[in-house]
C-alpha cells in the first residue's frame, strides 16, 4: 500500500505507485499523444500530489523512459505474435515484422513517438538502446537470410530507417495525399522490394 505521496507503507517496496504512474502515462500518451506527458499531469491522473513521481523518477526523462520501455515490450510482443503466424521462410517473416512494426505505429501514434525521441535514445542509464536494439537484430537477422552476400546491419538499418519514414508520413497523412494508396500494404511492398530485390515469382 502507498501513502498519497507514495512512501512506501510499513513493509512495502513502492513498486505499486511505481507502476501506476508507467501504467498512467502509457493511458495518457495513447489518448492524447506524447506532448501530454507532463510529470504534473500524470500524478494527477494517478491520484497522487505532483511530488510523489519524483521518489521513484527523480527527472521527468526518466519516467519517460520507463514509459517507452512499455512501448518496447509491446511492440515487441506484436512482433513476436505476428512472426508465429509465419512459416520459415525469411522473406516472410520479414514482411511479417516490418507490417507489424507499421501497425504499431499506426495504432499508438503517441507512444511510437516516444519510444524514438532523440533525447531519450540518446540519454545515457536510460536503457532504451538496449531496449529497442532486440528489435533491430531481428531485422537484421532475416535480412542475413534473404541476402546474405550483403552487409545485414547496413540493409537492415536502410530498410528500418524507410519502414520510419513510412509510418511517419503515413501517420501525418502526406503519403496518401502523395501516392494516392488508401492501404499501407502496396507501400511495404515497395519498400521491401527496394531493400531485398523483387520477390522471386
Amino acid at each position: 500500500m502507498q501513502t498519497e505521496e507514495g512512501r512506501p507503507e510499513s513493509g512495502g517496496d513502492g513498486g505499486g505507485l511505481r507502476d501506476r504512474l508507467i501504467d498512467t502515462g502509457v493511458a495518457l500518451v495513447d489518448a492524447e499523444g506524447a506532448a501530454a506527458l507532463s510529470l504534473r499531469e500524470i500524478a494527477r491522473r494517478a491520484g497522487v500530489s505532483h511530488g510523489a513521481p519524483r521518489r521513484y523518477f527523480p527527472t521527468h526523462l526518466e519516467l519517460l523512459s520507463a514509459i517507452a520501455r512499455r512501448g518496447f515490450a509491446q511492440l515487441g510482443a506484436e512482433a513476436g505474435r505476428a512472426l508465429d503466424g509465419t512459416g520459415p521462410e525469411p522473406r516472410a517473416r520479414l514482411t511479417a515484422l516490418a507490417g507489424a512494426y507499421l501497425a504499431f505505429a499506426a495504432e499508438h501514434r503517441g507512444m511510437y513517438e516516444l519510444m524514438f525521441r532523440h533525447d531519450l535514445l540518446e540519454s545515457d542509464g536510460l536503457g532504451l538502446r538496449e531496449t529497442s536494439l532486440p528489435l533491430f537484430g531481428m531485422f537484421t537477422d532475416l535480412v542475413a537470410r534473404v541476402r546474405p552476400e550483403t552487409e545485414p546491419a547496413v540493409v537492415a538499418g536502410a530498410l528500418w530507417a524507410n519502414l520510419h519514414g513510412v509510418a511517419q508520413l503515413w501517420g501525418w497523412g502526406s503519403l496518401q495525399l502523395a501516392s494516392g494508396a488508401d492501404d499501407v500494404a502496396p507501400l511495404l511492398a515497395a519498400v521491401l522490394d527496394a531493400h531485398l530485390g523483387p520477390e522471386p515469382r
